[in-house]
């Protein structure tokens, strides 16, 4: 433990030291031991999804899409293989890396799986079609600018991230765990902005398609009232909301610290992250 009450990430200095019968759970790195039934239950969902996207991604042809999703994808199974691994032993889970490897992918991940979104809306979203059915003119950004802008920040944000990781993961004190961290939680805040930028964008267009529907392309109109599209953007949507809202949570766990009350507490996580 360092100092301050909370678990020290570099080296895990306290926690090589422990074990189920020398120590109480919370001097884990996880604070507490991860339930092993609700984590296998998440790491069968993200793995099915994850085999979903690949279907769908190689039967649709969207190679971008199909990438992005899988790769996000894999770091949550690779995320989530941790926790399990850490439910049995949180002091010795995987060789003693169950937190660290949990902490990489899962935090990483939504990056990936935002970038996907910004692709998919790129093909056939409320940034593209929605445009191009209500009337390009409505949106204030030309449809393939929203990929361009978009894409580059969620690559910027992952870059961040991934950096931030790799440095607190492998450094040997403590002033290099903090700079890893704060890199990661600067990348984490990126990507926070950056989403609520494009859902303001995306509001502000459904508004002036409402104040203008009117005015609507006419010969779009059976793509408008189909269902198929309807419930597309509604899941969409959602989906971002989902991203955005475990990235705020993320970036709240990680400003706390690594002993914080939000990354010692699996409710929240479950929550929160899996959920």
């Amino acid at each position: 433990m360092s100092s301050d009450g909370n678990s020290t990430v570099s080296g895990q200095d306290s926690n090589d030291l422990c074990t189920l019968a020398t120590c109480p759970i919370s001097e884990s790195m996880y604070g507490y031991a991860p339930q092993l039934g609700f984590n296998v239950v998440l790491l069968a969902l993200f793995s099915l999804s994850t085999i979903g996207f690949v279907v769908v991604g190689v039967w649709k042809k969207t190679w971008g899409f199909l990438v992005a999703m899988t790769l996000g994808g894999i770091l949550e199974v690779v995320g989530y293989i941790g926790r399990v691994g850490g439910s049995s032993d949180p002091f010795d889970g995987l060789g003693g890396q169950s937190f660290m490897i949990q902490i990489c992918c899962l935090t990483v991940a939504p990056a990936c799986y935002a970038a996907g979104i910004y692709l998919c809306l790129a093909r056939i979203s409320m940034t593209v079609l929605s445009v191009i059915a209500f009337g390009e003119d409505i949106s204030r950004i030309k449809p393939r600018w929203y990929t361009y802008i978009f894409i580059t920040c969620d690559f910027i944000s992952l870059l961040m991230q991934s950096a931030g990781g790799a440095i607190a993961s492998t450094a040997d004190d403590e002033a290099g765990t903090t700079t890893g961290t704060n890199i990661t939680i600067a990348g984490l805040a990126w990507q926070v902005f950056t989403m609520l930028l494009f859902m303001v964008l995306c509001a502000e267009f459904a508004w002036r398609c409402y104040r203008r529907r009117d005015q609507f392309d006419v010969q779009q109109s059976a793509l408008r009232s189909s269902r198929k599209f309807r419930y597309f953007l509604f899941a969409l949507g959602a989906a971002t909301v989902f991203i955005f809202v475990r990235c705020v949570y993320r970036v709240a766990e990680m400003t706390e610290g690594w002993g914080g009350r939000l990354m010692s507490n699996e409710t929240y996580f479950l929550t929160l992250e899996g959920l």
